[in-house]
C-alpha cells in the first residue's frame, strides 16, 4: 500500500485520519478521528463522541505525518471508492 502524502491524500483511505473540520458558514472547529465515509459525509470521533459531518459545508485539515493538508470537502463528495478516478484540479 502507498503511503499518504498530500498530493495523493484525496485518492487515499481516510478512516483513521486525525483531522480539523472547520465549518465554511460558522466559526466552528471540530477535532478528531475519521471512524467512517460515506458518499456525502465523514464521521468522526470527538472528544464529545461521534459527529456527521456533511462534506461540502467543511474544509478538513487532515494531520499527516509530515505537514497538515487542507481539503475543501467538495472535494471530498463521492464514493470512497469512486474518488480515487476523481480528477482535482487544485485543493
Amino acid at each position: 500500500m502507498k503511503m499518504i502524502t498530500p498530493s495523493n491524500l484525496t485518492k487515499h483511505e481516510l478512516i483513521g485520519l486525525k483531522c480539523e473540520a472547520l465549518s465554511k458558514a460558522e466559526n466552528k472547529k471540530i477535532d478528531g478521528c475519521v471512524v467512517d465515509e460515506t458518499r456525502n459525509t465523514l464521521v468522526m470521533m470527538t472528544e464529545r463522541g461521534k459527529r456527521t459531518l456533511i462534506k461540502e459545508k467543511y474544509k478538513f485539515v487532515f494531520k499527516l505525518p509530515e505537514k497538515k493538508v487542507i481539503v475543501d470537502g467538495e472535494n471530498l463528495v463521492g464514493k470512497p471508492k469512486d474518488r480515487i478516478k476523481k480528477k482535482i484540479d487544485k485543493w
